[in-house]
């Protein structure tokens, strides 16, 4: 298979149009309270940098997924739209603080954290996030954490690190199935570094943490191919999955192979939920952190918790 990025913008092919399933939202609600929390605080979110096709849903509802370490990254994966730049080390030590206060104005009692990649710091950025959690704790005891996090290099250290400071739920993607992993995400990620990274948390978690993942379609993998992700997954312990259509942020990535209607990712969904999984969400604009309170706490309810 030839690498599903492109050349050039100058020898790419246009943007395919959009089935009629796919329309996003008009702003409502706590749109503009969500938006001036966040430019107060000089805060970015993957629902801006990603260009997440919910995002006007999610800010209406009052919710948001906050990036940490900026909003550039090292790794150049072929489906993503943030920004690749190697920063060097620097770390701005007052992100945890200003996230803390966003998350008390906003009175969140749900928050979820992510991550760009930075290969350039020893732990992979997590002591950062381990202290952004912590400063959340400080200042709004009863908000719900959920911690999406990269691969930290497929290091047992820093995982740990991140899950002292004790996340209710620990996500990381999987993006893909097996074969397309190499073509579509950066060289230094891996399927089996993720699978193995996911086995682990759910190790050394214990049974309070959840634990997440999440893949897109449309990237030329088959049925059959995404029910052996499942199994992997579920193999890890992965508590719960989301399943959402790949949308190409430009014509310098990888090509959507096809669009999958939503009778598809149903049918998709309930394969999933009968391997074990405690909560599913599939749907063609489902992202990794939509309704995340409502799939976590369907996670608690298959626990009995």
């Amino acid at each position: 298979m030839s690498d599903l990025r492109t050349a050039g913008a100058a020898d790419a092919p246009l943007l395919p149009r959009l089935p009629p399933w796919i329309r996003t939202r008009p702003p409502r609600g706590s749109y503009d309270r969500v938006r001036s929390v966040l430019s107060d605080q000089a805060l970015g979110t993957v629902c801006r940098e990603a260009r997440c096709p919910n995002l006007s849903e999610c800010w209406s509802r009052g919710e948001a997924t906050i990036m940490l370490l900026g909003t550039e990254c090292t790794r150049r994966c072929a489906f993503c739209a943030v920004t690749t730049r190697f920063p060097h080390g620097r770390v701005d030590p007052t992100e945890p603080a200003r996230v803390a206060e966003a998350v008390a104005a906003w009175g969140l009692r749900y928050v979820v954290l992510t991550q760009v990649c930075r290969d350039d710091l020893d732990d992979g950025g997590a002591g950062h996030l381990a202290a952004t959690v912590r400063s959340i704790r400080e200042r709004s005891p009863g908000t719900l954490i959920e911690l999406l996090i990269g691969d930290l290099g497929g290091r047992p250290g820093p995982l740990g690190t991140v899950l002292d400071a004790r996340p209710e739920v620990l996500a990381h993607n999987l993006e893909t199935v097996r074969r397309l992993s190499p073509y579509v995400r950066d060289r230094r990620a891996g399927y089996d570094t993720s699978i193995e990274l996911l086995a682990e948390a759910r190790r050394r978690g214990g049974p309070r943490l959840v634990t997440k993942s999440s893949l897109m379609l449309g990237l030329g993998e088959t049925d059959d191919e995404l029910i052996e992700a499942f199994r992997d997954l579920r193999a890890a312990g992965v508590d719960l999955l989301t399943l959402g259509q790949y949308l190409r942020p430009s014509p310098r990535h990888a090509d959507i192979a096809r669009f999958v209607p939503p009778e598809t990712f149903e049918q998709l969904g309930s394969r999933a939920e009968a391997l074990g999984f405690a909560g599913v969400a599939a749907g063609p604009l489902v992202r990794s952190s939509y309704r995340a309170e409502e799939l976590y706490h369907r996670a608690l309810a298959g626990r009995g918790g």
